[in-house]
């Protein structure tokens, strides 16, 4: 007798539920991003980097508040604060950029994720965002564990107020700073699967600019010491801190090129996010 065939059910059943827009998908990866960025989620090994960088900033301010509460005048300000920790925090920026971007491309996701929502440049800026937010998070520690000592170490409720004035330029300067490294280091990032390439170019760039840079800044005179800070992106965050928010009173290490610096932050920021932008429309889907 011929074979017959036969149809079995196998219980397949059409998608009834909510169908999310664009926004949420782009949402869902910068939760994920960011969660990924301190190993949440992940195993305890990928938590050890980057929770203990936050572990050792948040030490170090709370140290910094005791030795100022012997002190008739704080060790360092707010915004004094955010630009010593910068080549630390720089550091886990070169870390963490290539954690969100180069495992991607590494493995070959990115044609899963385009094939559907989100488009390209909801995936970039998303990855984009979690990065500040994460580097932003790593300065915001910090300067909590600040604020507290010195507010309410006083116990006037007038001395809570003051300190509040004098935290908001230094949120305001994390929030720079955060926003220009990870306009440097993402796309840097992306350019390869290789974390550990990814992770050395980060490093070269933000570190190998900076004996240069100094040495510059130590060795010339005029103008040509005055804009040597341009050269690294962390003496160019720095020289933008003093612009803004005068970390000095002499203007030693910007002169009257404070506006050039604010400038040239901008340009990076801009550059850098429509290299992110390009580098994601270029990647095969």
């Amino acid at each position: 007798m011929p074979e017959s065939g036969v149809i079995h059910d196998i219980g397949y059943q059409r998608y009834e539920g909510p169908r999310l827009s664009r926004r949420y998908s782009a949402w869902s990866i910068y939760v994920h991003s960011l969660r990924s960025a301190f190993g949440l989620g992940r195993t305890a090994k990928a938590k050890i980097l980057p929770l203990g960088m936050f572990t050792v900033a948040c030490m170090a301010s709370l140290i910094i508040v005791v030795v100022s509460s012997q002190l008739p005048e704080p060790v360092l300000t707010y915004v004094g604060l955010v630009s010593t920790f910068s080549y630390g925090i720089t550091a886990f920026a070169a870390i963490v950029a290539p954690e969100l971007v180069s495992r991607d491309l590494r493995n070959s996701l990115l044609p899963l994720y385009f094939s559907r929502p989100p488009h390209r440049t909801h995936y970039a800026l998303a990855k984009f965002g979690a990065l500040i937010s994460a580097v932003f998070i790593m300065y915001a520690g910090p300067l909590l564990i600040m604020f507290v000592g010195l507010a309410f170490g006083s116990g006037g409720l007038g001395e809570v107020f003051s300190e509040l004035g004098d935290l908001i330029p230094g949120v305001v300067v994390a929030l720079i700073h955060a926003i220009v490294v990870a306009a440097i280091a993402l796309p840097l990032a992306s350019l390869t699967g290789r974390r550990v390439f990814a992770t050395g170019l980060i490093i070269a760039v933000f570190l190998l600019s900076a004996p240069v840079s100094g040495a510059l800044q130590s060795f010339s005179s005029g103008d040509a010491a005055y804009l040597a800070g341009l050269i690294n992106p962390v003496n160019l965050l720095n020289g933008v801190d003093e612009w803004l928010f005068g970390t000095t009173e002499d203007l030693t290490l910007i002169g009257p090129y404070g506006p050039i610096y604010g400038v040239a932050a901008l340009l990076l920021t801009v550059l850098g996010t429509a290299a992110l932008m390009w580098r994601y429309e270029k990647v095969k889907a």
